[in-house]
């Protein structure tokens, strides 16, 4: 992992999107799988500014929650085709998202898994460090080659889900792309601010790499860039955030 530790959000951010403008206009990148929530949102609004020739690229939602209509604007897949698709000028035929209807989350995530496979793979990863640890819905528990699926969640998201819905939802499930495919993209880029996510980031960076904090198994991927303010990484020993 390569640590980059920022005095605030607001510095992190800008050094975050150093590093992902550069991996987004690199040649070889074609395949994009962006996280929702709070955390990332700023960054894609970032890349949005530098109006970057990106229209080659091709989006995948991380996750979605389940149980959550298709028209609610704070699913992953609305705030993603606004926040990144029409943000960066994509074409909305390359964006693919998980239905959030239960009826349909399981067979949508498999096939998006499948869709990934066929595409080739994962060049960028953009992801939030959860509070327990979790990668998208990769929940604590989460086995190292886990496939697309769904899972129930934990209290303490259920509360985040709760308090990103406004208290108009609560979703106890999620469909998440497996741990597997996110640990097989060749660049993964993942954010965490906030001293509640101080323990999280020390349980990914000190390990040990266990299914206790899913984060932990990118310990040994191969480029991993971390981007923490000074309250994220209050866990860490001096020498491991000057790093």
């Amino acid at each position: 992992m390569n640590l980059s530790v920022h005095l605030d959000a607001d510095t992190a951010n800008a050094a975050a999107t150093e590093c992902l403008a550069g991996w987004l206009l690199q040649p070889s990148t074609r395949n994009i799988m962006v996280a929702g929530g709070n955390t990332p949102l700023e960054l894609y609004r970032r890349i949005a500014q530098r109006r970057l020739k990106l229209s080659h690229l091709n989006v995948f939602a991380l996750d979605e929650y389940v149980g959550v209509p298709l028209d609610e604007p704070r699913n992953c897949a609305n705030l993603l085709r606004r926040s990144v698709v029409d943000a960066w000028g994509l074409p909305l035929k390359q964006f693919f998202a998980v239905s959030s209807m239960a009826q349909d989350a399981l067979g949508s995530v498999e096939d998006h898994e499948r869709l990934i496979a066929k595409a080739g793979g994962l060049d960028v990863v953009v992801l939030g460090l959860g509070q327990n640890g979790h990668l998208g819905f990769n929940e604590p528990g989460s086995v190292e080659d886990s496939e697309g699926r769904l899972i129930d969640l934990y209290p303490s998201s259920i509360d985040a889900n709760r308090n990103w819905f406004a208290g108009h939802y609560a979703p106890a499930q999620g469909a998440t792309v497996g741990l597997r495919t996110i640990l097989a993209a060749r660049h993964v880029l993942i954010m965490a601010y906030g001293g509640h996510k101080a323990m999280a980031v020390e349980a990914m960076i000190n390990g040990p790499r266990s299914a206790g904090c899913p984060a932990s198994f990118l310990q040994d991927h191969p480029d991993t860039r971390v981007f923490l303010d000074h309250a994220a990484a209050s866990q860490l020993d001096r020498q491991r955030r000057n790093q």
